[in-house]
C-alpha cells in the first residue's frame, strides 16, 4: 500500500481584514516525513488549520487520504482532566469494566468494538515515549494532568493521536519542552510511523531526520529533497549565485547609465556644431535643415536605444534582487553586561526544592551553565529558587510561558516601564533591533504571535535598567523561528554576563558556548558529560 500524499490545489485564503496568506497555492506534501519550515508569520499554522478544516479556504481544495491526526502546539487541556480522558479512552474503559464485572450491555460491546486491549496498548505507547508508565499497570490512566509536566503533557497528546491510528499525522512543534531522552524516543516513534508525517518544528535535530524539507515563503511552497542540512546547503549555493547576479546587474546598470550620459554629450556636441555651421552660413540652408533633421532622428534613435538598455539593466537588477533573501534578523547589542572572572553571581547551599531534590550551586564570573534533566524533575523550580534567593548581581529571568507583559500595553510601553530613564527615541531605536520597527512597536502585547512575544520578552529583559549581568532562561528557543534562533544564539554567545539556561536543544547550547552542563537529578545537581 502506497503512503498517503496531501494534495493542495489552487488554495486561496485571507484573513477577515483582507490580509492575504495564500493565493493559488498548488503543492503535494508526502509521502514520508516532511519538515515544513518558514519564518514566523509565513502561514505554517494557518496551513495546518486549512488542512484540518478548521479554517475554510476562499477557493481551492485540500485532499487528505485516510484518517488525519493533528498534534497542536497548544493542546488546551484542563489540569483536572484524567489521562484516559485526554486519550479518548474514558468511555471505552468504563464499558470494558462493566463487561468485565458481568454487567455489560449490548451498548457496551458496541462501544468497545475491537479495542479489547486498548488500555494495554495505551500504557505501552506511553512507556515507549518515556512517560515512566509501567507496562500492564492500566490504573496509571487515572492520573490527572496536574501531576504531569509540560513536556509529559505534549507526549500524552501525541499518544492520543497515535491511538486513533491516523494515515497522515500533523505535528506542530512536537519537541517543545521535551527533555533529551523524551526527544530521542519521540524521534524513534515518528521514524516508525507507517504513514505520512508533516512537521512544523524549529528543532534542527528533528529536521535532520526528515525526508523532505518544504519551505513556505511568500505564500508558496518549495520542496527540497533531503534533510535540513541539505536544504541549507542548496539555499546557500543559490543565495551566493543570487548575490553575484545582483553585483553583475548593478555593474551593468552603472555601465549603461554611463554610456547614456556619454551618448547625450556626443549628441549635444553634434547639435551645437550643426547650429554653429548654420549660423556662420558655411552650408546652404536647405542642406543645413536636412542635416539637422537627420541628426535629430539619429539622436532620438540613439537616445532611445541607450535609455532602453538602462531600463533593461534596471529590470534585470530588480529581478536579481528579488532572489536575494532578506530574512529579518534579531540584532542586539548588550552593553553594560560584563562580569569579571571570580565575581560572585549565585550561591545556593543545601537548598531543598519543593519538588524534592536538595541542591547546592555556586556561579562566579561569566559562566554559561546549561541546566538539564528529565521532564518534571524541577528545572524551572530551580530557576525560581535562584530568583527568590537573590543573585548577587543585576539579573533578569525569561519564563517559559513568557508571562512578563501587561497585556493591555503596547510593546513600547512594556519596555519603557522597565527602562524609565531611557528616552522614547532610544527605546524605539533599540526595539528596531528586535524587529519592532515603526508602528510594530505600538502593537498591544496581547495581540502578539508566539515568535513576536519571545522577541518582545527578550527586549524587555535586555533593555531593562540596570543592564542584567545574569540571565535566567527557561527554554528560550520555544516558538522562535529558525532565522531568529540563529541570531538569538549569536546574541547570547556575545553576552558578557552569566547565563543559566534550561534547554533541551543541544545545538543551541553548543552555539551559545556553555562552559558547564549540570543535570538535575533526584539526588541534586551533578556535572553532566560533555557532548
Amino acid at each position: 500500500m502506497s503512503m498517503p500524499v496531501i494534495s493542495i490545489s489552487d488554495l486561496a485564503f485571507a484573513w477577515p481584514d483582507g490580509t492575504p496568506v495564500f493565493d493559488g497555492l498548488d503543492t503535494q506534501l508526502g509521502p514520508g516525513h516532511i519538515g515544513l519550515v518558514g519564518s514566523n508569520g509565513a502561514g505554517k499554522s494557518t496551513l495546518f488549520r486549512l488542512i484540518t478544516g478548521e479554517l475554510r479556504a476562499l477557493r481551492g481544495s485540500v485532499t487528505v487520504p485516510g484518517r488525519l491526526g493533528y498534534l497542536r502546539q497548544d493542546l488546551g487541556l484542563a489540569a483536572g482532566q484524567r489521562v484516559d480522558e485526554v486519550l479518548g479512552l474514558a468511555q471505552i474503559r468504563k464499558a470494558l469494566h462493566r463487561i468485565e464485572s458481568g454487567s455489560g450491555s449490548d451498548a457496551d460491546f458496541e462501544i468497545v468494538g475491537t479495542a479489547w486491549d486498548v488500555e494495554e496498548r495505551a500504557v505501552a505507547l506511553l512507556g515507549r515515549l518515556g512517560l515512566h508508565y509501567v507496562a500492564g499497570d492500566v490504573e496509571q490512566l487515572d492520573r490527572r494532568l496536574d501531576t504531569l509536566s509540560g513536556g509529559e503533557t505534549v507526549l500524552l497528546g501525541l499518544v492520543a493521536e497515535l491511538l486513533r491510528e491516523p494515515d497522515v499525522l500533523l505535528l506542530d512543534e512536537p519537541t517543545n519542552n521535551l527533555d533529551g531522552s523524551a526527544r530521542g524516543r519521540l524521534y524513534e516513534v515518528i521514524a516508525q510511523f507507517p504513514g505520512t508525517v508533516l512537521t512544523v518544528s524549529h528543532d534542527r535535530e528533528l529536521l535532520e531526520r526528515v525526508d523532505v524539507v518544504a519551505e513556505l515563503r511568500d505564500g508558496e511552497i518549495r520542496s527540497f529533497g533531503g534533510n535540513f542540512s541539505e536544504y541549507e546547503r542548496i539555499v546557500a549555493i543559490e543565495q551566493e549565485a543570487a548575490r553575484a547576479a545582483v553585483r553583475d546587474a548593478r555593474s551593468d546598470v552603472r555601465k549603461q547609465s554611463r554610456e547614456l550620459v556619454e551618448a547625450r554629450i556626443k549628441l549635444d556636441r553634434r547639435l551645437r556644431t550643426g547650429n554653429k555651421a548654420q549660423e556662420e552660413k558655411r552650408v546652404p540652408k536647405i542642406i543645413a535643415h536636412e542635416r539637422k533633421r537627420q541628426a535629430q532622428v539619429s539622436a532620438g534613435k540613439l537616445r532611445n536605444n541607450h535609455i532602453g538598455k538602462v531600463e533593461d539593466a534596471r529590470e534585470t537588477l530588480t529581478k536579481a534582487e528579488e532572489l536575494v533573501r532578506e530574512d529579518r534578523e534579531i540584532r542586539v547589542e548588550l552593553p553594560g553586561t560584563r562580569l569579571y572572572p571570580g565575581q560572585d553571581v549565585i550561591e545556593l547551599t543545601e537548598l531543598r526544592l519543593a519538588c524534592g531534590p536538595t541542591v547546592s550551586l555556586k556561579v562566579s564570573g561569566p559562566e554559561r551553565i546549561a541546566l538539564t534533566g528529565r521532564n518534571g524533575i524541577g528545572k524551572t523550580t530551580l530557576l525560581h529558587a535562584i530568583r527568590e534567593q537573590g543573585p548577587k548581581v543585576p539579573w533578569r529571568m525569561l519564563p517559559q510561558r513568557l508571562d512578563v507583559f501587561d497585556e493591555s500595553l503596547s510593546v513600547f510601553e512594556n519596555v519603557s516601564a522597565g527602562a524609565p530613564h531611557a528616552l522614547p527615541e532610544q527605546i524605539r531605536a533599540q526595539l528596531a533591533r528586535f524587529l519592532f520597527r515603526g508602528t510594530d512597536a505600538d502593537v498591544l502585547a496581547g495581540a502578539l504571535s508566539g515568535g513576536e512575544r519571545l522577541r518582545a520578552a527578550l527586549a524587555m529583559l535586555l533593555l531593562a535598567e540596570p543592564a542584567p549581568k545574569l540571565l535566567l532562561l527557561d527554554e528560550p528557543t520555544n516558538n522562535l523561528d529558525l532565522p531568529s534562533l540563529g541570531h538569538l544564539s549569536e546574541a547570547l554567545a556575545g553576552f558578557q554576563g552569566a547565563l543559566v539556561v534550561v534547554s533541551h536543544d543541544p545545538r543551541f547550547l553548543d552555539e551559545i558556548g556553555v562552559t558547564r552542563r549540570l543535570e538535575l537529578t533526584a539526588d541534586g545537581l551533578v556535572e553532566a558529560a560533555a557532548r
